[in-house]
């Protein structure tokens, strides 16, 4: 397995204890030990760690052990601010760009959600979420909206996971992704933009609280 791919999978794990609660703010990550715990080597572990940094999920610290970062409510609400209008332009981009294939993919996506969410793991609800979130963006055909999405994505994953689990709301989540669906399908980019606003708005609204 190339070292490249275990760092990927090293960083998934990392970032899910994150999420989960073992990995807090502010906790250092020992490489050395995280490693032996993992029964890898060090040099993925690295890795792993260097892929969390770009994500704004660790903190690398001159000669120091790196730490789980713990971003203030401004900082936060600063790069919401940012990944609402990213979804929204991607929403819009998506309307008039995305194939008949992408959208049946991105519907199929909220249809698993609803089909499972009652009986999911709330990590893994969370992540076929974010999938939606992800794919629409991909349709938007934009290269670098699709990276500048991702980065901030990443950046709100822990945010956007509490915020997700103290309001968890079955009709919202699934009603606002069904009418995201609606207005692809419609390629209707004022009302795929109303409905994204919303359901983001919704968001901030838990993240201030």
């Amino acid at each position: 397995m190339a070292d490249h791919t275990l760092a990927d999978q090293i960083a998934d794990q990392l970032r899910r204890d994150i999420l989960r609660g073992k990995l807090n703010p502010g906790d250092p990550i020992k490489e050395r030990d995280n490693a032996a715990e993992m029964g890898v080597s060090r040099t993925p572990m690295r890795e792993a760690i260097r892929i969390l940094a770009k994500e704004g999920l660790v903190t690398l610290r001159p000669a120091r052990s790196p730490v789980i970062a713990a971003p203030s409510a401004a900082a936060i609400r600063d790069h919401l601010e940012v990944l609402i209008a990213l979804e929204i332009l991607s929403g819009r981009l998506a309307c008039a760009r995305a194939s008949s294939d992408e959208i049946d993919a991105i519907a199929l996506i909220h249809d698993e959600l609803v089909d499972g969410y009652d009986d999911m793991d709330p990590l893994e609800a969370f992540e076929l979420d974010m999938r939606f979130h992800r794919a629409i963006a991909a349709a938007a055909h934009n290269d670098a909206l699709i990276h500048t999405h991702s980065a901030y994505l990443a950046r709100m994953w822990r945010a956007r996971f509490l915020a997700a689990q103290s309001r968890r709301n079955r009709e919202r989540v699934l009603g606002h992704h069904g009418e995201i669906v609606t207005a692809l399908r419609a390629r209707d980019a004022e009302a795929i933009a109303r409905t994204i606003e919303t359901h983001l708005s919704d968001l901030m609204s838990a993240i201030d609280t």
